[in-house]
């Protein structure tokens, strides 16, 4: 029952999905000055088709559920099914998925930083510091292993998360 819009939203994101999103952060911030704006916009840009996608297959598969046939037998509107009927039940699992994610994302802000592509001194960033710290390695290795500790108890944890809402939103359906 897709329209010709849906079609091309959904062809623009395969193109979007076909390409390596650490790439395309890279790509967008050395076409850009390095600044934390852009690192924000290039991981923005390459994850926004995942939550489009997600979107739309659980949008798909809810439309024929039967609270969306009688809230379209008792005449509500498209603006009234899409906002009252089907977004609130992909809420759970655009939460889910944006916790899991929020660990991808400080991974890609933190390799843009480590690369200089990201967030420039004097900002403070876990990235920048493993860089400034990788030529001390030798000698001084706490410089650079507990911001690189760091990134990965904050990943850790923010993994932890998302599992834990995604059990939690799983026990919610039963």
């Amino acid at each position: 029952r897709g329209t010709w819009i849906d079609t091309v939203i959904m062809r623009i994101t395969d193109v979007f999905l076909a390409v390596p999103p650490l790439i395309l952060a890279l790509a967008v911030c050395s076409v850009l000055t390095p600044s934390v704006f852009h690192a924000m916009m290039a991981v923005s840009l390459m994850w926004w088709p995942w939550y489009t996608r997600l979107v739309y297959g659980l949008a798909s598969s809810l439309r024929n559920e039967f609270f969306v046939q009688a809230a379209e037998v008792t005449g509500a509107s498209k603006p009234h099914i899409l906002f009252r009927e089907i977004l609130p039940n992909c809420v759970s699992s655009i939460f889910t998925k944006m916790s899991l994610d929020m660990g991808w994302v400080i991974l890609i802000g933190s390799s843009l930083s480590f690369v200089g592509l990201g967030a420039q001194p004097p900002t403070p960033d876990l990235g920048t510091m493993v860089a400034d710290g990788a030529k001390y390695l030798p000698d001084q290795w706490w410089i650079a292993i507990f911001p690189a500790l760091a990134i990965m108890i904050t990943v850790l944890g923010f993994n932890l998360l998302g599992d834990g809402f995604r059990d939690l939103f799983a026990l919610e359906e039963i």
